[in-house]
């Protein structure tokens, strides 16, 4: 079975599906592999570097995606590329059935079988094929990189002749994978990292990367998979209240709370941001999905009475090199999982396949996007 990378054409997609060391996992599979010429090439991945390791180069899409049997993405494609895609063909990549209401409804009539990476149950089985996890971990750590080089200040504290400098005080909001591997970056450039989640549980987490857990008198929000459930008016009014003085008193505020499917809660209210000193700096890593922070626009980096505020998109694909890597490897454990003796094979009483196929044999399957898609419509 052929299996193609298309090269990204979303606006500034770095990112490739596949890179040279994970494609040597798929060809002893019986595989037989395919790159669009400079799909990796964003990712400082030459096409040479590709056919050392026996995969084969193709300059037009179409002749790529021609007897195609499995197509690995970052991106959903576009409705130019589903049209090239083979019925009965299958699609791997982050599909966001939430916002691409008409690219998943072209797949179904199209006859693709499609796997959306955010779907992929969080359970043991599939950790290693856990995107979201991999992705959001390159978030985080780029994030405290974004900030201090905004931050006209030291991040550790420093004793020299001329007297201390204090360290700078870095505040982590929502301690999912994202914020986890910002607190360990903020401590490991020497940081007094404090750190808020709705759910409780992740108090030890926090804690065991040297930073503090702020408690505020506030209902648990423990949702499913260990994802923070979609909290109400009434508990982000409260929230906001409680969490302002912290806000004020940092000179950085990372933001990462999602909820998958779904508008990024709002956290921090334009009077905090105008609260806090000048020369802060915010960066919310929530700003694709509507932002936490409620002066963020989508895109941009901006300036409010001093306070710089970061609301770049798709932060994974300023790091493309390695998160090509880790995406690389969660796509084909996804695959592989999808194969046996060199052909599709797909088990709709297996866990991980039910979950996280989209679209088969011409209809939407999937109930998760069924309420993805009514509640965007």
């Amino acid at each position: 079975m052929k299996v193609a990378i298309p090269k990204e054409t979303a606006a500034g997609e770095r990112r490739v599906a596949l890179v040279p060391d994970t494609a040597t996992k798929l060809i002893p599979a019986g595989l037989e592999v395919a790159v669009q010429a400079g799909a990796g090439a964003a990712a400082y991945l030459p096409d040479a570097a590709y056919e050392a390791v026996g995969v084969k180069v193709v300059p037009a899409l179409a002749e790529l995606l021609k007897d195609a049997g499995a197509v690995l993405k970052v991106q959903p494609p576009d409705l130019s590329e589903v049209k090239l895609l083979n019925r009965g063909a299958v699609l791997i990549s982050f599909l966001q059935p939430s916002t691409q209401s008409d690219i998943v409804r072209a797949l179904a009539a199209q006859g693709v079988t499609a796997f959306s990476l955010e779907l992929v149950p969080r359970i043991s089985r599939a950790q290693s094929m856990d995107a979201l996890s991999s992705q959001a971990s390159a978030a985080g750590y780029k994030s405290v990189l974004m900030a201090a080089e905004r931050l006209g200040k030291f991040f550790p504290m420093m004793m020299t002749a001329a007297g201390t400098v204090a360290p700078a005080r870095v505040l982590v909001m929502g301690a999912g994978v994202a914020g986890l591997q910002a607190i360990a970056t903020a401590r490991r450039l020497g940081a007094v990292v404090s750190a808020y989640d709705v759910r409780p549980a992740v108090k030890e987490e926090v804690q065991s990367l040297g930073a503090t857990f702020i408690e505020l008198p506030l209902e648990a929000q423990e949702g499913e998979g260990g994802y923070a459930r979609e909290q109400s008016e009434d508990f982000l009014r409260k929230q906001r209240e409680l969490i302002g003085e912290h806000i004020a008193k940092s000179d950085v505020v990372i933001t990462t709370a999602a909820v998958p499917g779904r508008r990024a809660p709002l956290l921090v209210t334009a009077d905090m941001v105008k609260g806090m000193r000048p020369g802060s700096v915010v960066v919310d890593l929530a700003a694709e999905s509507g932002g936490n922070v409620e002066l963020t626009k989508p895109g941009e980096e901006i300036d409010v009475n001093g306070v710089t505020i970061v609301g770049i998109r798709n932060v994974p694909s300023t790091m493309p090199l390695h998160a090509s890597q880790l995406y690389a490897r969660n796509v084909a454990n996804l695959l592989l999982h999808l194969v046996k003796d060199g052909a599709i094979n797909l088990d709709f009483e297996d866990e991980i396949t039910k979950g996280a196929c989209v679209t088969h044999a011409g209809e939407i399957v999937s109930e998760r996007a069924k309420q993805l898609l009514a509640a965007a419509s």
